[in-house]
């Protein structure tokens, strides 16, 4: 079972952008990346997904648009690029291959 890490959460304007990154202790390969978040007093919500079976990216109508999710096999790493961030963006973010999830990384978008 692969070990993930996020990191790159903090605090941000509206409006602004942030990078996450998701560390993988093994191999990315054959592997779907998802990205899920949950905020405060709500259930945890599915972002998108790089899906490894038909290279398709998919992404929930809330981000599409402003998210993008990528892998960089080389370095076991998965990114969210998250851009026009909004105040309803603010939750702790996660990413999940196969059985695994990392421990979360929280994103504040506030003036």
């Amino acid at each position: 079972q692969l070990k993930l890490v996020e990191s790159g959460g903090g605090l941000v304007r509206p409006g602004g952008s942030l990078r996450l990154s998701c560390g993988a202790s093994g191999s990315l390969d054959w592997y779907s990346i998802a990205w899920f978040r949950q905020a405060p007093g709500k259930e945890r919500e599915g972002l998108g997904c790089a899906s490894d079976s038909d290279g398709g990216t998919y992404y929930a109508d809330s981000v599409k648009g402003r998210f993008t999710i990528s892998r960089d096999n080389a370095k076991n790493t998965a990114y969210l690029q998250m851009d026009s961030l909004r105040p309803e963006d603010t939750a702790v973010y996660y990413c999940h291959l196969g059985d695994s999830w990392g421990q979360g990384t929280r994103v504040t978008v506030s003036s």
